[in-house]
């Protein structure tokens, strides 16, 4: 039994080790946590008594986009964390130990799981001090749930990857700043049908749109459009797959060096 624990143990120890890390970091706490609650709290100052979408508050209206937003700004700091290690000769270190390699790597998307999940919670206080108020249902609340704790591991391992294929932080930051652009390219701030054209056919079938309008369906209490949401969980189980296996074989090729 404890030779089948043993692995969970070691992950656990990593993204402990991580969460200290990030702890000890002043820009983690900005960047993570600080700064998605600030971005809500400034759409909503400067375009939540002038924008009216579907007889919606604006507040009600970009919750799921600015989580999705807060979601990208951690992913950064993940892609960050793992580029250090990396360059740094930390993963080296961990794989001299006796713990099963991968066990490092799972460690870090744990710790950006938790470090996301708290921020995501942060973000809907400010929303909900902003006057979000949610009509959902425990189904509505499961659906929300899903897709977010989805969302999360989809980007965090394209986060790993970033910083796995960076050269520096800077690098590993600046790959990984795409996740934090494209929920403003989607129906996170504005309809797509607000869009120029190209955006318009970009946001329309990039993987954030449905899942962003499934979420905000979710939390308003909207019957379940059962289409985006079988959608929006083929695109998030698809990126999360794709991206682990990616990131578990270039995790592979790195610490074969």
């Amino acid at each position: 039994m404890k030779v089948l624990l043993q692995p969970y143990k070691d992950t656990a120890a990593i993204a402990k080790r991580c969460m200290l890390c990030s702890k000890r970091n002043p820009d983690t706490l900005l960047t993570s946590i600080l700064l998605p609650a600030l971005m809500m709290i400034l759409f909503v100052s400067l375009f939540g008594k002038l924008i009216r979408i579907e007889n919606v508050s604006y507040v009600n209206y970009i919750a799921p986009g600015v989580l999705l937003q807060c979601i990208g700004q951690c992913s950064s700091v993940t892609a960050i964390m793992i580029s250090k290690d990396m360059t740094g000769g930390m993963i080296s270190r961990f794989c001299t130990l006796p713990i099963r390699a991968s066990s490092v790597l799972h460690g870090h998307i744990l710790e950006a799981l938790v470090r996301s999940s708290v921020a995501s919670a942060v973000v809907m206080l400010a929303a909900f001090a902003l006057g979000v108020r949610p009509s959902m249902g425990f189904a509505d609340l499961c659906v929300f749930l899903i897709l977010l704790l989805g969302s999360i591991l989809a980007i965090s391992y394209f986060a790993a990857i970033a910083g796995m294929t960076a050269n520096s932080a800077e690098g590993a930051s600046a790959l990984s700043a795409v996740l934090i652009i494209l929920p403003y390219v989607s129906s996170g701030f504005v309809p797509t049908e607000t869009l120029p054209s190209v955006m318009r056919i970009f946001a329309k079938y990039q993987p954030m749109t449905p899942v962003i309008d499934t979420m905000r369906n979710a939390l308003s209490g909207k019957p379940l459009d059962s289409h985006t949401f079988f959608i929006s969980c083929m695109w998030c189980m698809g990126l999360c797959v794709l991206s682990a296996i990616v990131c578990a074989a270039l995790f592979q090729k790195k610490i074969r060096r």
